[in-house]
């Protein structure tokens, strides 16, 4: 029988770059409808509990009993882990339509924090009640499903941006990521608001503070991002064609040659 390797990391990631660039403006479209469309059959549903939270705030914490889901209606949060060591790590961050607390349905416990980033509204549903919901109307169990799998498959990638990817396209690939998710929702990309330090943006790449800080200014030095004036969160991305370009070099064959 012959043996059959397996693509590396670096391959798949190669791979993955050169197929054909989705239409990034129709994709933004649907899945903005798509949220929009989740929110209200939620909404319409479910019986929801609103909750309005400020930077720092936290939704739960780790160790914290299960008993409830929670769906973003407006702001950004991230979700942190602590280490044996006792340091936080940044291992999820969430957006309008996204959910939280998945991580407490096996054991019945939250593994992580889920902290407001900014002022944010968040959806709070009671498990039972949900449970009870999608048994009667099946398209609901479509929303819970689907979001559970683009939570696998943004975990995934992530994991693969980490094993693959050099310093620069690693934050260019977050930067990407982070305009794509605010032109789903039908916000602004050409001129965004970092809602995370320097660290906690290297914390979650698994880079140090410096290499991020010197990555994004060799970013800003060949015109793909530009600063504000006003301060260093505030990115100003000329063109997200561009940014996705740079990152599709990174991991071409080419690419990694000349890193």
């Amino acid at each position: 029988m012959l043996a059959t390797a397996l693509p590396t990391p670096n391959a798949t990631a190669a791979r993955r770059a050169a197929a054909p660039m989705p239409c990034p403006v129709r994709n933004g479209q649907l899945t903005g409808q798509r949220i929009v469309d989740s929110l209200k059959l939620i909404h319409d549903k479910l019986p929801v509990t609103r909750r309005l939270l400020h930077a720092g705030e936290s939704v739960y914490e780790a160790g914290e009993r299960f008993d409830c889901l929670h769906v973003v209606n407006s702001g950004f949060f991230k979700l942190v882990n602590l280490s044996a060591d006792g340091r936080e790590q940044v291992v999820g961050l969430q957006f309008k339509g996204d959910w939280l607390g998945f991580d407490g349905i096996a054991d019945g416990r939250h593994g992580c924090d889920a902290t407001a980033m900014d002022t944010g509204e968040v959806w709070t549903i009671r498990y039972d009640a949900l449970l009870s919901a999608c048994a009667e109307h099946p398209p609901l169990m479509g929303v819970v499903h689907s979001a559970m799998s683009r939570e696998m498959t943004r975990d995934r990638d992530s994991l693969l941006s980490i094993c693959t990817l050099p310093a620069d396209a690693r934050v260019a690939e977050f930067l990407r990521n982070w305009a794509e998710s605010l032109s789903e929702r039908g916000l602004r990309t050409d001129q965004i608001t970092l809602r995370m330090t320097r660290a906690e943006i290297g914390n979650y790449l698994g880079m140090k503070l410096e290499t991020v800080s010197r990555a994004l200014s060799r970013l800003a030095r060949d015109s793909i991002i530009q600063f504000n004036e006003n301060g260093r969160r505030d990115i100003r991305i000329p063109d997200l064609a561009v940014l996705a370009a740079f990152v599709q070099r990174c991991v071409s064959p080419e690419g990694a040659t000349l890193q």
